[in-house]
């Protein structure tokens, strides 16, 4: 069977790339392209193939990503294939060997921003769905395709779109086509954000009297913070990993001659079982109440959480977990069950309480870097154990 699935990949991977190097030459970068030319692209595929698809948008109007909905003939659940269409920023295109919209294969890489994530994985999800059309009148449920242009800010309005759609099918399980040969990512840590806005008084940056303004005081904050203690990984929760907090920006002030009155600062807290929400927002505030206490200002400091997502964690006979690392068994990978530090789609799907994997793809190098690429000689297994999955769970139900 293995050598059945393989060859049929393979004879599919030239259209696979094709339509791969079509998506990566047309710039789709988070929060800075148009993404409609990019959605084009892979709406001609699609009508081409008469495959179904409809646009999805945000309830403002705002275009947000592409939905393929193919049903079973018979009753029982549905499962979903996601990849993102739009992009990380370039970087510093100076800095890389070849144009970042390139799209060209060499030596066995395919070259440009969004060949490893994800738009390989998103031309090879809807060669699977277009290859499942002929028989699906014998499967079960459905499967639907979600090619998100919302991935990279952070807003995941694709997948928010396709959840609220009323007419879409909610579905049991998601595979999400991140890459990376040697896992299958079956869990991540969720997160806590929050923005601090730090007070002072305002005042000449040359007076004789003693101002602490509000960057000092942010900078006690952060220090406060960066000294918090969080707890370890704890082996009896089964959860690998540790949480982490992190601050990630600090702005105020303007100029010299001023000393600010206000400083705002974001923190990233990574949750775990043993730490969650609730305690990254405890520990915070903490901090918070130290800093007001030991540095008194006119405002109290004010925390404004910003995003709250759940950790996920599936075991490996959990669906579709134990589907997808049977299917990369089957076509000679063995792939291990990972939990991954970032977070993604995953912890929104879990959210709701869908289940997800957040990756399991070709090999690739400049993941949001300069150079990135993909290495085209895993693509047979891996879209052969893509395929192989989908079937096993359609035909289960």
């Amino acid at each position: 069977m293995s050598q059945n699935l393989l060859q049929a990949a393979q004879a599919r991977t030239g259209s696979v790339i094709s339509l791969a190097q079509e998506l990566i030459r047309c710039p789709s970068r988070g929060g800075i392209d148009v993404y409609g030319p990019v959605l084009e692209v892979l709406e001609g595929w699609l009508a081409a193939h008469t495959v179904p698809h409809r646009r999805l948008h945000e309830a403002s109007g705002e275009l947000v990503g592409l939905l393929v909905e193919i049903p079973g003939g018979l009753p029982g659940r549905w499962w979903a294939l996601d990849a993102c269409l739009d992009t990380a920023p370039y970087g510093d295109q100076e800095a890389w060997s070849f144009p970042p919209t390139a799209g060209e294969v060499r030596d066995g890489w395919l070259l440009g921003r969004g060949a490893a994530d994800s738009k390989l994985a998103a031309a090879a999800f809807c060669h699977i769905a277009a290859d499942l059309m002929p028989r699906a009148a014998d499967l079960r449920g459905g499967l639907a395709v979600l090619l998100d242009v919302d991935e990279h800010t952070g807003g995941f309005g694709g997948a928010r779109a396709y959840l609220a759609d009323p007419h879409a099918h909610r579905p049991a399980g998601v595979m999400i086509g991140y890459p990376g040969l040697d896992d299958v990512v079956v869990g991540g840590r969720g997160l806590w954000r929050a923005t601090l806005t730090v007070h002072a008084l305002s005042g000449h940056s040359g007076s004789s009297r003693t101002v602490v303004g509000a960057i000092s005081r942010a900078a006690h904050l952060v220090r406060l913070l960066d000294a918090a203690e969080l707890p370890g990984t704890e082996a009896a929760s089964g959860f690998p990993l540790p949480p982490k907090l992190s601050v990630t920006s600090i702005h105020g002030g303007e100029g010299f001659s001023v000393t600010p009155d206000r400083c705002d600062v974001n923190v990233d807290v990574r949750t775990v079982p043993a730490f969650d929400a609730h305690d990254a927002e405890t520990l915070v505030r903490k901090a918070v109440a130290e800093l007001d206490a030991h540095l008194p200002a006119p405002t109290p400091t004010q925390v404004t959480p910003v995003a709250s997502w759940p950790h996920f964690q599936l075991a490996e006979d959990e669906q579709p977990a134990a589907a997808l690392l049977n299917a990369a068994r089957v076509v000679g990978i063995r792939p291990r069950a990972k939990v991954a530090g970032p977070s993604n789609i995953g912890n929104l799907l879990a959210g709701e309480g869908i289940a997800a994997t957040a990756g399991f793809g070709v090999r690739y190098e400049g993941l949001h870097g300069i150079d990135e690429r993909a290495h085209l000689a895993d693509l047979p297994q891996v879209y052969a154990a893509y395929q192989h999955a989908v079937f096993e769970l359609l035909k289960q139900g």
